[in-house]
């Protein structure tokens, strides 16, 4: 199986495209390793879907690390990529750099951050560091309140025009891959062959040179809102479901655990 890291990602451009979702644990970043996922994501969007937060300000780099520790384990051959958490990488291109290192200390191939042209110092900043970087503009959840919302953005020609330099500002400083979220397919399409780097779509139309998704949704195991354009490819959360009350039905009907002979160990039988 091929093994990835930043250089093959962004060499995979116009010749194939990257299937890419986020993991937050050893057992489900090893599943998606051994199905031939290229990269996998710890996003901070864990704050929602393991830890049941509203949005995903409340992450701390503390459960990013854990995460990314966990997932390293159980990966091969996906390229590993920590997000920096709101507040991370915001305050200081000093900070940045020492939280970027903690991630990569933790098992992360590379890290990933919100913004476009105003994050594009700090991008080349990162890469000049050897902190390979994983860029991310459009739709920019850390800033939801900003927006009113998780809204799409890029809408108006005026707005697409911000979000296409933005794209071309990331890229320019270094970036190896580049996130369009929740854009007009237009506008990802317009993007994607204006930058050397793949773009990886969400929410974003097919033009881009790849998808990621968050586990939870591709694997129905989000028991809340998902996204328009997801489409769950499994429905594991029913099945869990099942499984939790038919276990619950076997222990009220005592017909779990059942009946065993109870075996005198070796132990006891030297006595």
């Amino acid at each position: 199986m091929k093994k990835w890291n930043t250089a093959a990602i962004r060499a995979a451009k116009g010749v194939e495209r990257l299937p890419c979702v986020t993991a937050y644990d050893y057992t489900f970043a090893r599943l998606a390793d051994n199905a031939g996922i290229p990269l996998v994501l710890v996003g901070d969007s864990l704050g929602m879907t393991m830890l049941g937060y509203e949005t995903t300000l409340n992450v701390t780099l503390d459960d990013i690390l854990r995460s990314v520790s966990a997932v390293s384990r159980g990966v091969q051959n996906a390229c590993v990529v920590a997000d920096m958490p709101f507040g991370t990488y915001q305050a200081s291109p000093d900070d940045a750099v020492l939280n970027a290192v903690k991630c990569l200390q933790a098992g992360a191939d590379a890290v990933k951050l919100e913004g476009g042209r105003n994050m594009a110092s700090l991008v080349a900043r990162l890469v000049s560091s050897g902190i390979p970087v994983f860029g991310h503009v459009g739709m920019t959840p850390q800033s939801v309140n900003e927006y009113g919302g998780f809204k799409m953005q890029g809408k108006s020609r005026e707005a697409a025009d911000a979000v296409f330099e933005d794209a071309v500002a990331i890229d320019e400083a270094g970036a190896f891959a580049l996130t369009l979220e929740c854009i007009p397919d237009p506008l990802a399409a317009r993007i994607t062959p204006a930058v050397k780097c793949p773009t990886i779509g969400i929410g974003a139309g097919p033009s881009c040179d790849g998808q990621i998704l968050v586990m939870h949704d591709l694997l129905g195991l989000n028991t809340g809102h998902v996204p328009s354009f997801c489409r769950k490819f499994a429905k594991l959360g029913e099945v869990a479901a099942n499984g939790f009350s038919a276990y619950a039905d076997a222990v009220r009907d005592a017909s779990f655990p059942p009946s065993r002979k109870v075996q005198t160990c070796k132990q006891d039988a030297t006595k």
